[in-house]
């Protein structure tokens, strides 16, 4: 038991899957996590997360695969032996102590005495920000208030592994920004892994070095959100990371077209889709451009809708002979350069360099993804 308590080291999960009689919630997960790293499980309710979470803790046995810990194996190893602490989203406090003792509580049982393991307590408490509010009863705090509670109380016992499933989900966003400030501060000091559950994409893009894209069981795609976003492994990537502007067509020999609309684009032809083949195709923002006036390249389209968000304009176009919208952002001034207001006829330029075109698959694939 010793053993396993001291390991540390990247966690690993080979081939690990959990079946429930006929259903299986998480099928031939394969993931690394480096010593130092955030990781972000992403996908939509039920799609698995939790249950991979809730194997890495020793809360459900795999029914195949392994997990280690650097070279110790704690695939059947008990919840109470494994170094690895849990923040829930319901903060699960101890109703009847104070902030103080629910995080004294994993320490009872160690070798520091009272007086060390108060000091222990009170400097996490600090480290939340929150000493102020130790001798509290949960009650008596805000729901981000009692999540630094529980955050600190899961330090107390120096986990090699720190797991977040959904934390923040119930906090409102000035405490979230706050709390994601706090997680930071704490990943460099700790340098452990540290795996998220969140079905949120912003807050994994916040915070995660790497996010795996799990639906219906599957590993879909494991890259740095940056890639997800940019180069989403096939068309329900896309469609999970929230990337408004995909569209399909037909890819053959670079010629990509566009369905529903006359358009044909070049693009560069990496030998990895078929001759012919029907394609999911992305373009980011960067490879939009608007124009008041027509160019060699641009398409015909009129303004369909406008909306702020913060400092960025948000313009739905919709081309022209075409059933086919997409959004463009820019900022007010570009709005107003432009003499754009809805039902303004614009032209707008696709960069086929910075076209993605990806395979249609079905989400039940069982082909996994993973960008090095």
């Amino acid at each position: 038991m010793s053993g396993i308590s001291s390991a540390r080291g990247d966690l690993r999960l080979e081939n690990v899957t959990k079946s429930y009689g006929d259903f299986t919630a998480v099928n031939d997960l394969s993931l690394t996590i480096p010593e130092g790293s955030f990781f972000a499980l992403l996908g939509p309710s039920g799609c698995g997360k939790t249950t991979t979470l809730r194997m890495v803790a020793g809360l459900e046995e795999p029914t195949k695969g392994t997990i280690s810990l650097g070279s110790t194996d704690i695939t059947f190893t008990k919840p109470y032996q494994r170094p690895i602490n849990t923040v829930f989203q319901n903060y699960a406090l101890f109703p009847h102590l104070t902030a103080l003792g629910n995080v004294l509580i994993p320490l009872e049982n160690s070798e520091l005495n009272k007086s060390e393991r108060k000091v222990i307590s009170m400097d996490l408490l600090d480290r939340m920000g929150i000493a102020n509010l130790a001798e509290r009863m949960p009650n008596q705090l805000s729901g981000g208030q009692q999540q630094r509670v529980a955050l600190a109380r899961a330090l107390a016992r120096q986990p090699k592994i720190l797991l977040l499933d959904e934390p923040f989900s119930a906090i409102d966003a000035p405490t979230r920004q706050g709390l994601y400030k706090t997680l930071a501060e704490l990943r460099t000091d700790l340098n452990i892994p540290m795996i998220l559950v969140t079905h949120d994409l912003r807050e994994a893009d916040l915070l995660a070095d790497r996010i795996t894209v799990i639906d219906q069981g599957i590993s879909l795609q494991t890259a740095a959100p940056q890639t997800l976003f940019q180069k989403p492994r096939n068309s329900r990537v896309a469609e999970l990371v929230g990337i408004r502007n995909m569209f399909h067509g037909v890819f053959n020999a670079g010629k990509l077209t566009w369905d529903g609309c006359k358009q044909i684009f070049i693009v560069a032809d990496k030998g990895k889709i078929p001759p012919k083949a029907r394609v999911a195709w992305v373009i980011p923002q960067s490879g939009l451009s608007v124009h008041s006036n027509p160019t060699s390249a641009s398409v015909p389209a009129v303004v369909e809708k406008m909306s702020g968000l913060g400092q960025i304009a948000v313009i739905q176009l919709r081309i022209q002979d075409s059933k086919n919208t997409i959004e463009w952002e820019a900022s007010p001034a570009e709005v107003r350069r432009l003499g754009m207001e809805v039902g303004s006829q614009m032209y707008l330029e696709l960069d086929g360099n910075q076209i993605h075109i990806m395979p249609l698959r079905p989400i039940n694939d069982p082909r996994r993804f993973i960008d090095h």
